[in-house]
């Protein structure tokens, strides 16, 4: 069930409702059969790939914290296994069965599997890694195994960010289903702000953008210049505004309710390097990559050649667990290579800065360095976007060619009125920004009267109706 559909336009408050009025005991099993529901709405018969994976992972936590010594070891691996699995075979069986039947083409040599033609189930690389923090945590000690089979099952598939994330913890979400959560009339409208700024920054701005990346980068050859480089743009700011909006609207949907999920995103676009970007984007899955993967590595406190393995490998590692296709894996590698070359050259860059002066106008200094950042950044989605290898590379050498013809012919291929709609709300996008980096917005307009809040909800209101998308789009992150 798509976030920006008329049936979660029913759902959403019909659940909402029978929450409230629930007795507190039953309200856990509302929402179970909700996120079934809400779950099954996509393709009804993977929902017994969750049960299978929920089912290894209960019976997994409490062997783990009865258990000592190797024994919790084996029932640890045990539920990584199962979950990697499932996750390798659904994911990356065609990734990698392709990839081996090219080999033995490129060998003359006879190769007899068949690709088997497998649907992604949504949102499986995110209750994956949400199901995998359980166990761990339960082995590290920092998590009580759960005995009530239907708050942990809850706990996987609560419905506003089973699709998608946030990523939780066990820490922050399982005990918040046995509290008692009322009806609080600022709790709950904070919560519809937010899911309404979602909402508008995914089918205001997101699908608008699309309309004008997707002709580009579905078919690149058959442009050059300033529209390759326009359309890379935009798809930085249809992305964010994509996936973060999918997030206001889960985080702002379980706020309502009385729940509360970690922050996903916070105005990446403005980080002064490739490190602070990414603890501003997707904030869920980097600390879990970092909790989870490059802390037991060794994280920094190895040697510095070990060191940059260890971030390199990381970013490898969660470029592919973006996508069964090489373009992610260059896009992880890049990141990587970004943070590498990032410490590499910092006392350099230091001292450059010191040598021009610029460290005595810090303004201008932050400016430049977000302007690079975002530039690295931009530069990244084109691999994250291209179907392929050969068209990241085409967007890359012909986005600087024959710039004057295309110039020329730019009013031809992008619409004047799309094209000023994407530039002015990616504007109002930043503005807002801009203003939440001193106060909350939504803490902000709680301040002012009455008539003035009106007057932006009917003002964003009207926007969302005059330029929303007439079909549903589905959320870029469902691919995942």
């Amino acid at each position: 069930m798509l976030f920006n559909s008329t049936e979660f336009a029913i759902f959403f408050p019909v659940v909402t409702a029978l929450y409230f009025l629930a007795p507190h005991r039953f309200r856990w099993l509302l929402l179970l059969l909700a996120s079934c529901v809400f779950y099954m709405a996509f393709i009804p018969s993977y929902i017994l790939i969750l049960a299978f994976t929920i089912v290894v992972d209960y019976i997994a936590g409490i062997q783990i914290e009865r258990s000592a010594g190797t024994k919790r070891k084996w029932m640890l691996a045990l539920s990584i296994v199962a979950n990697v699995g499932v996750l390798g075979f659904f994911k990356y069986f065609n990734f990698i069965d392709a990839n081996l039947a090219g080999i033995a083409a490129r060998f003359e040599m006879h190769y007899p599997v068949h690709n088997l033609g497998l649907l992604l189930p949504i949102g499986l690389s995110f209750h994956t890694f949400q199901a995998m923090s359980y166990t761990i945590e339960v082995y590290r000690g920092k998590q009580n195994a759960e005995r009530h089979f239907g708050i942990y099952a809850l706990y996987v598939m609560f419905y506003p960010q089973l699709v998608a994330g946030p990523i939780e913890r066990p820490q922050n979400l399982i005990h918040q289903f046995r509290e008692r959560h009322y009806f609080e009339y600022q709790r709950i409208t904070s919560g519809l702000k937010l899911m309404f700024w979602g909402l508008f920054k995914k089918i205001v701005i997101a699908d608008r953008i699309a309309a004008l990346v997707n002709p580009v980068y579905n078919q690149p050859t058959g442009y050059h210049g300033l529209p390759l480089i326009v359309a890379s743009y935009l798809f930085a700011f249809q992305i964010y505004c994509d996936f973060s909006g999918y997030s206001d609207i889960a985080i702002g949907a379980a706020q309502v309710m009385g729940f509360r999920l970690m922050q996903n995103f916070n105005a990446p676009y403005f980080a002064k390097s490739i490190a602070e970007f990414w603890k501003r984007w997707h904030i869920s899955l980097s600390t879990w990559f970092r909790d989870y993967l490059y802390i037991p590595l060794g994280g920094n406190r190895v040697p510095v050649p070990r060191w940059y393995f260890n971030l390199f490998f990381v970013f490898l590692v969660s470029g592919l667990w973006h996508g069964a296709n090489w373009t992610f894996v260059i896009w992880g590698a890049l990141h990587g290579s970004y943070m590498v070359a990032s410490n590499l050259t910092k006392g350099l860059r230091a001292r450059i800065t010191s040598l021009v002066g610029l460290d005595r106008f810090p303004r201008i200094h932050n400016a430049l360095r977000m302007l690079v950042t975002f530039h690295l950044v931009v530069f990244g989605w084109v691999f994250f976007r291209a179907h392929s290898l050969h068209d990241a590379m085409y967007i890359i050498t012909h986005s600087f060619q024959g710039i004057g013809s295309s110039i020329a012919n730019f009013s031809t291929i992008f619409n004047s009125e799309e094209l000023a709609v994407a530039i002015v709300s990616i504007l109002f996008l930043e503005l807002i920004h801009a203003m939440q980096r001193r106060r909350q917005v939504r803490l902000w307009l709680s301040t002012k009267p009455w008539y003035y809040r009106w007057a932006l909800y009917y003002a964003m209101a009207t926007a969302l109706i005059l330029f929303a998308k007439s079909d549903a789009q589905p959320f870029i992150y469902f691919q995942f």
